[in-house]
Parts: C-alpha cells; structure tokens; sequence
C-alpha cells in the first residue's frame, strides 16, 4: 500500500475508496497498453478521460486569458468528444482570471480578496468554456466542489450521481474548487487543497481510464530541469511507491518544485483505483492526441495491472 503523505485521509476514504474502488478496478482499462490494440490518430475505443489543466496553461503571466491556447484546448477536447470518448475536464484560473478581470496589481494575499478574485474569476472561466465548447456543438456543466463534498458521505454520493448523469446525458462536466467559499490556509477543514488531487479523487470516484495532468513541465524528470541542463524526462513510472515520494522531497533532485508532489499525491490516488495517469505539457494541447492513442507523451504511470 502506497503511504499518500500529507492527504487527508477522509478524502481517500469518503469519495473514492469504499464505493468506488470496485468499480474503478472493473471498468475496462481500455488505454493501458497490454488492451491497447490497433488506434487511429483519435485513441480508438472510446475511453473516460480528466483532463486537469492548470492556471499556467490557461493565463498569459498578467492573469489575462491565453486565447489562443484555450482555443485550441477547447478544439481537441471537443474532437476527442467527438471521437466516443467520455471528457471531465477539472480546470483551475478562477482566482488568476479574477486577478486579470478586476485589473489588481497582482494575486491578491488576504484569504477574502483572493475569494473575490475567484467569484469573479469563475464567472469569466465558464463563460469562455461555454462559449467555446458550443462552437462544436458541445453543452457544458459547471461543478464547483470544497473539502465537505469528499468528506461527507452522502454529498459524495450525490456527486458521483450528477457526474454519472451529466456524462449519459452527453455533457461535459467542467470541475473546480470552490475558491469562493474554501480557503486553501493550513488547517481549515473544508478545503481540498489544490487541483491536482480533486482530478486524481473525481477520476477514481468515476471510475476513470485515464487522468491527464496539463501543466508548465514536460513530465517527471530525475532532476530539476530547470537548475539542470542533463535532467532525463522519465517516460513510464510502473508503481508510485514511498522512494518516489522520497526522492520528490529530496531538495537536491528539485522535483519538490512546481507542485511536483501534488501531481504525484494524484498518481499514487488515480493509479491505486486502477486509472493511468500522464502528466504532460499543456503549452501544445495537441499532445491530448497522443496521449490518447497511448503513443509516448509526457510521464505514464502505470497501474498496478499495466505493470504486472
């Protein structure tokens, strides 16, 4: 059994493992590469895929959209759809498009003008959602979760049914933190932290083939790109296990850096409800494609069945 440092474990307990465990753990693992037969260019055999994309992703460093690259986030998202594929996209930029939206100097530091920012900011993120997506003819659905949602028994179970729901009626589910009312200060209850673990928890609760991770790096590297020319990108990791965990807080490998532990919180959850996780560079939404068709992308993790 992985040890998930620092991860509530009412949130490994309520939303994904009691119920949801089973059902993950049947559902076809469509994507993994012992079942992965012959795909075009689209993936194949439809699978259920979150995509997580993050603030980097979606916002130029003033905290305005990135238009262009949302566009083409929005194009590929909707051509997967189109190709039989089940989306779920959890996105962050609320606060950060709020910041934009509200013209302040910067990303705000008192806890109620950062949940402004993100009132505002929310609004401005699914109005483009919207009106993006509907340009190909997809309808959207708005989900904004805090701590209580995964802790809470029965509103966990009244998730699982709107998502289950919403992905029959053929929507696209569209999931973030609800920053306006959470707060992500040490301590508090009600929050779930950060956007990498609510994807890795909605993907195993639904019972997910695949996680994608969009973020500013091209995957798990051995040391910090960034300080090190020579870092090697590692492209499959079969078992997120402690020594991963014990290398990623080592300072010297720099892999602690750019949230590199959340996204490993979220392998270690997502791969452990039998879902494959592929954390990849959202600068070129694109790499969705090949990702999807299970060709070299980023860092795979592999579950416990991939590997074996």
């Amino acid at each position: 059994m992985v040890i998930i440092p620092d991860f509530p474990e009412e949130c490994k307990t309520y939303f994904c493992f009691p119920e949801m465990e089973s059902l993950a753990f049947c559902r076809s693992m469509k994507y993994n590469v012992q079942n992965t037969g012959p795909q075009g260019p689209e993936g194949g055999s439809g699978m259920r895929i979150v995509v997580k994309v993050g603030t980097s992703t979606l916002a130029h460093a003033t905290g305005r959209l990135n238009i262009q690259r949302m566009e083409r986030l929005c194009r590929v998202l909707s051509d997967l759809k189109n190709a039989g594929h089940e989306i779920i996209l959890v996105s962050s930029g609320a606060i950060g498009m709020g910041v934009g939206k509200l013209n302040l100097p910067g990303r705000p530091a008192d806890m109620p003008s950062k949940q402004a920012a993100a009132a505002v900011g929310q609004c401005e993120l699914m109005y483009t959602y919207d009106k993006q997506f509907t340009e190909y003819s997809h309808t959207v659905a708005q989900l904004l979760l805090t701590g209580e949602d995964i802790k809470s028994e029965q509103r966990s179970r009244n998730v699982r049914n709107t998502l289950s729901r919403l992905l029959e009626l053929g929507a696209l589910p569209i999931i973030n933190e609800n920053d306006a009312v959470a707060t992500d200060e040490i301590g508090v209850e009600n929050t779930i932290g950060e956007n990498d673990s609510l994807s890795a928890i909605v993907a195993a609760a639904i019972g997910a083939d695949l996680l994608v991770l969009l973020s500013d790096i091209d995957g798990l590297y051995d040391k910090d790109p960034r300080r090190h020319p020579d870092a090697r990108l590692i492209p499959t990791v079969e078992r997120v296990d402690d020594e991963l965990f014990t290398l990623a807080e080592d300072s010297s490998t720099g892999l602690g850096t750019g949230g590199m532990i959340t996204k490993l919180r979220a392998a270690a959850i997502a791969t452990e409800a039998g879902c494959e996780m592929v954390i990849a560079n959202g600068s070129k939404p694109e790499v969705l494609y090949d990702i999807a068709a299970g060709r070299p992308a980023g860092t795979r993790f592999l579950t416990g069945r991939a590997a074996v």
